[in-house]
């Protein structure tokens, strides 16, 4: 085989790595690579800034458990992809970052559009590189990708010296990759698999904690067998939501500082909580003292240092989530004298007490004819869409909105910033979600602040003909940000009021997009229904009331029972 440049070799790693889309946005330190992507098949999308390049990768990584591909330039191209990058290393989602460097001979000497991207990423990545030798070039791509996707998933860097770009190389043979350093656990250990399976049959109030990680390894069907093989009611975290269907009986929505009553009072209560693929997050846990006293603990992750990091645990299992979950549903199935109708009556007593607590305490908001109510438009879009969009989200109080009231049944389908709180990126995401799969409805709920972090990225939709709708939750303020204000700063809204902000119905028609507003709740559903019946791009600018809040709400420093409810 002949020789080709570094920028041919990176485009055919990629083909061979199974990309078909890249994010991005060129520069001189790149140039030589998207020359060489013209002459390729992968799709390769302008964005209007970089953070939106990572965030539409991510988006795509979220809905098609694929590694999404980003492309950035040298300097400050990639340090605005930084907090994208971040975003996706808090949620462990697999992703390749490519950036451009200048020539290898300038790094160090403050040239132009320099920037040691390597160590500013670094506390943000999985792993990442900077390439120094043409003969590393392909197999550190092919490393990054294969450290993305496996064990706990999560964003990887290669920068790229524009010289070794450009220079010459024969293209080397596939291999396998070995990492001695690098090893993770994908099957769970028996002996810990049968010391869980006793606890479980000895519970009388068990409940499974189910995170994002049971989405990541798509163990979805492993988990619903095993929660309905034996009763058990389940609670999601934010990034765990779609994982078990939510409108299932056993289903008991989201925990924590915005979950559900029911979820909140089962975890502090219950006598054994089984956590899968879940980090106990601090929104999750709040005051950490008082978190499920009364309960043994099983934990199951694919990441060793999770595990008692922040909750001790009584049966630790490092292991792939699928793998874990098909291990005690197959002990289960052949465990000789186990009677699992039996098991499962066992924990009647604890679901009825669950369901006196949802029907004593459900989600609620106070209905007003005279005002739109944001949980009416995400009740609305649910019933309009029968619950099979794909939903991104800002975030914010749209976000937790959504958490609440769009019944999330399948996985891969809800995509929001969970641990970094990212606003800005649900719009991007959406592009990602919509250019992986065209045929879904994409929706973007949004805050009149958040979605104009990113709203340049409605000019990346229009031209790549992604048809999303973006629903805004238009109540003038930061509104997460003034609800603690008016809870705990004597309605003091320092700097969270939005009184100027864009007509977003003019703004839409700017960008060859189409704009709809509802004023009134009788406005509400003809919006959406002519939303949902045009094939463009349509923002919808909903009018809500303004001073609402998002509730069940723990207050910092507060344990879980301690709610705050409307």
């Amino acid at each position: 085989m002949g020789k080709m440049s570094g920028a041919q070799a990176i485009v055919k790693c990629l083909k061979e790595e199974g990309v078909k889309i890249i994010f991005g946005y060129p520069g001189g330190a790149v140039i030589d690579l998207y020359d060489a992507l013209m002459d390729s098949d992968i799709v390769n999308v302008l964005v209007r800034h970089e953070q939106g390049a990572v965030h539409a990768a991510d988006g795509l990584a979220r809905v098609t458990g694929e590694v999404g591909v980003a492309l950035l330039t040298s300097g400050p191209g990639a340090t605005n992809g930084v907090t994208g990058i971040a975003t996706a290393y808090l949620d462990s989602i697999p992703m390749v970052v490519l950036t451009g460097q200048v020539p290898r001979a300038l790094i160090g000497n403050d040239a132009f559009q320099e920037v040691d991207i390597v160590g500013i990423s670094r506390p943000c990545t999985k792993h990442n590189y900077l390439v120094n030798k043409i003969e590393d070039l392909i197999p550190t791509i092919r490393e990054a990708f294969h450290v993305a996707r496996s064990g706990r998933p999560g964003p990887v860097l290669v920068d790229l010296p524009k010289d070794l770009v450009a220079s010459q190389l024969s293209y080397p043979e596939k291999q396998d990759i070995k990492m001695s350093s690098y090893q993770p656990t994908y099957k769970p250990h028996p002996v810990q698999i049968e010391k869980a399976c006793k606890k479980i049959m000895k519970a009388r109030k068990p409940v499974l904690y189910v995170g994002g990680g049971v989405i990541l390894s798509d163990a979805s069907k492993e988990l619903t067998e095993l929660a309905i093989k034996l009763n058990i009611p389940v609670t999601m975290t934010l990034m765990g939501l779609g994982a078990f269907p939510g409108s299932h009986e056993l289903s008991m929505g989201m925990l924590g500082m915005h979950g559900t009553y029911t979820a909140n009072m089962a975890v502090a209560e219950c006598d054994l909580l089984i956590a899968v693929g879940a980090r106990f997050d601090d929104r999750v846990t709040g005051k950490l003292a008082d978190f499920a006293t009364n309960a043994e603990i099983i934990h199951i992750d694919i990441d060793p240092t999770s595990i008692s990091k922040n909750v001790k645990v009584d049966v630790p299992i490092v292991s792939d989530c699928k793998n874990a979950l098909a291990a005690l549903n197959i002990w289960f199935d052949t465990k000789s004298g186990i009677d699992l109708v039996e098991e499962a009556n066992r924990h009647k007593p604890w679901f009825d007490t669950i369901r006196d607590w949802t029907e004593k305490h459900p989600l609620y908001y106070k209905d007003d004819s005279s005002v739109i109510k944001p949980q009416y438009v995400i009740e609305t879009l649910h019933k309009h869409t029968g619950g099979k969009a794909i939903i991104t989200t800002e975030v914010g109080q749209n976000q937790m909105w959504a958490a609440q009231f769009y019944k999330f049944d399948y996985q891969r389908h809800f995509v929001t910033s969970g641990g970094l709180g990212t606003m800005g990126f649900g719009l991007p995401a959406a592009i990602g979600a919509q250019m992986a799969f065209p045929d879904k409805t994409v929706i973007d709920i949004a805050g009149d602040g958040s979605i104009q972090m990113n709203i340049q990225e409605l000019a990346t939709a229009k031209q790549y003909n992604c048809p999303v709708k973006i629903a805004i939750l238009n109540n003038s303020y930061l509104g997460m940000v003034r609800q603690w204000q008016e809870l705990f700063y004597e309605k003091r809204y320092a700097s969270t009021t939005m009184d100027v902000a864009p007509d977003f119905v003019a703004l839409a028609r700017a960008y060859g997009a189409v704009g709809l507003r509802a004023t009134t709740k009788d406005e509400v559903e003809p919006v959406i229904k002519e939303a949902l019946a045009t094939d463009n791009i349509v923002i919808m600018d909903f009018k809500i009331e303004k001073e609402e809040g998002v509730y069940p709400m723990v207050p910092a420093g507060k344990a879980n029972t301690e709610m705050l409810l409307v």
